[in-house]
């Protein structure tokens, strides 16, 4: 739940603010419950007091009274001379003696004498031996004679029992003016509420400096986090740039690797291999010249031909696996198609080739990878595969370029990590992973071989 202006104080300050209500809530329930504990407290020991005081007095001359009719004439006489001339003149202002069927048997007023009256609850509870006592509004039919000059009066019903058997044979019912036991209650009241209050203001200064000390703790601890979040953010962004930077100079590399090898492809194909184109023209004129002479140099001549034969074609093969097509402007898939036409032509063996039409023009970097990975992974098949069927698939996959190579023949251990086709293997993977892509291969015995390579689509700090 949002609350306006809470939300803009610290944690520490949110604390105190919901501590303080949740203190002040206990203290009023405490405090409400102290004062309705304390009103009862007060009222019952004094009615208490009271009734053993009544009891003592009145009891004596009420014990040979008959229990359904008034007290005797005698006992009316002493229980109104009592009442007049003892203290209780003072402390009560009305006295009831009331029967177990509820008569009155005795009271200040001649006209309720005799009346019979429900049992009411504080009654009833009286008959059962206990002292009930409560501030009363005077509003029951009893109270008629009260009700003319009070408004309201503590109303107690003491048990009265026989002095032999021990059983309540009458229930006195007194009544006391309410003003001195009012101010008690009040006076115990506020002390209740001061003591509440303080209790409760200790309570919060406590909370107060304990929060305070953890808030400047945590406060501690946070600005120490947010200086090691920067260091390591600051860290991150290094991180990050030097990664950019690596990447493009990968890219570059791999470039310029690529213009290196053509320009060696070059030179090879324009020197050492027309020189030896040269000598071997020349060498077979010299063998036309010496055949039929009859000596040992024709055979000679044929055989130094043929090594340079040799020579000639093998200069050729390097030249052509040194120096590849030309990728730049391509798609990606173009640039895998490539490598599957050329494999093609120079084995004779098929390939069924798949790709995603969506591509646009793929960065140089990335095409020469992947040119360089399908021809590898093509050539390695043809040589190590056996008779297999071969399928290369390029698919787009958001941002990324993923080309796997896949053949069904006699497959190899994986796991090895020897063997002249495992180099060729460390030298894509490095490829691949130089631009900051993935490359994997699945292989097993009799299980054929899955080479996968996933590469970005952008490459940072290059004009593709």
């Amino acid at each position: 739940m949002q609350i306006p202006g809470i939300n803009r104080l610290t944690f520490a300050g949110q604390f105190l603010l919901f501590g303080l209500g949740i203190l002040l809530i206990g203290m009023v329930t405490i405090g409400l419950w102290l004062q309705s504990n304390v009103r009862e407290a007060v009222i019952d020991r004094t009615a208490g007091v009271a009734a053993l005081y009544v009891d003592s007095l009145v009891s004596p001359l009420i014990q040979d009274s008959p229990l359904h009719g008034p007290v005797s004439p005698t006992a009316k006489t002493e229980l109104d001379l009592l009442i007049e001339r003892t203290s209780l003149d003072s402390e009560i202002v009305s006295v009831k003696i009331w029967s177990p069927n509820g008569v009155i048997l005795y009271s200040p007023n001649a006209d309720l004498i005799g009346h019979k009256f429900d049992v009411q609850d504080d009654l009833g509870r009286a008959f059962a031996g206990e002292v009930v006592s409560e501030l009363s509004d005077l509003s029951e039919p009893e109270n008629e004679y009260e009700r003319k000059s009070w408004d309201r009066l503590i109303e107690t019903y003491a048990p009265v029992r026989n002095e032999s058997t021990g059983s309540v044979i009458a229930v006195t019912e007194f009544y006391q003016l309410p003003d001195d036991l009012i101010a008690k209650i009040q006076r115990a009241q506020l002390e209740g509420w001061a003591i509440v209050g303080f209790a409760t203001l200790i309570m919060y200064v406590l909370l107060v400096g304990m929060v305070r000390r953890a808030s400047g703790t945590i406060a501690m601890q946070q600005a120490e986090l947010f200086a090691s979040v920067d260091e390591l953010q600051h860290a991150l962004d290094e991180n990050q740039l030097l990664q950019t930077k690596v990447n493009t100079a990968a890219a570059r590399t791999t470039t310029l690797n690529e213009r290196f090898l053509r320009r060696v492809s070059a030179d090879i194909h324009d020197g050492p291999a027309q020189d030896v184109a040269l000598a071997l023209l020349r060498i077979e004129h010299i063998a036309e010249l010496t055949e039929g002479n009859g000596s040992g140099s024709h055979q000679e001549v044929e055989t130094l031909a043929t090594a340079l034969s040799s020579a000639l074609t093998d200069l050729r093969a390097i030249t052509h696996g040194l120096r590849a097509p030309s990728v730049e402007g391509l798609t990606p898939c173009d640039a895998a198609m490539r490598a599957v036409s050329d494999f093609g032509r120079i084995s004779g063996e098929p390939v069924d080739f798949d790709c995603d039409e969506e591509f646009g023009r793929g960065p140089t970097p990335v095409n020469i990878t992947i040119y360089r990975v399908v021809q590898e992974s093509l050539a390695n098949s043809f040589k190590h595969a056996g008779s297999a069927s071969r399928h290369v698939l390029v698919t787009d996959s958001g941002g990324f370029v993923d080309v796997e190579i896949k053949d069904d023949g006699v497959g190899f251990d994986a796991r090895a990590g020897t063997g002249v086709a495992t180099l060729g293997l460390v030298g894509m993977r490095e490829r691949v992973e130089l631009l900051g892509g993935t490359f994997s291969v699945q292989s097993a015995t009799s299980q054929g071989t899955i080479v996968r390579a996933r590469l970005p689509l952008v490459i940072e700090g290059t004009d593709d």
